[in-house]
């Protein structure tokens, strides 16, 4: 399995155009800048479940997966990214 950077909060692959910030500008290496710009989350409010359905979603939708292999898939894999492990 390939060496992918991911964000630790959707788990989207992350490359040059696509890391979020931190507060002074700088990439990260953690997150995507659809979850984090300026050192903060963009939805700080966001709970975990969400995050798993939008993933579930934008599988279904965008990459046109299987329903039940998207929830398999993101209820796996989400839960245990950064950002939600407990």
């Amino acid at each position: 399995m390939e060496n992918v950077i991911r964000c630790q909060s959707c788990g989207m692959p992350l490359g040059d155009g696509f890391f979020g910030t931190e507060k002074d500008q700088s990439e990260t290496q953690e997150f995507c800048k659809f979850c984090y710009q300026d050192g903060e989350y963009v939805q700080p409010d966001l709970q975990m479940e969400d995050m798993v359905q939008m993933s579930i979603n934008n599988m279904v939708e965008s990459e046109g997966m299987d329903l039940a292999q998207a929830e398999s898939l993101a209820n796996q894999f989400i839960p245990n990214l950064k950002r939600w492990k407990k």
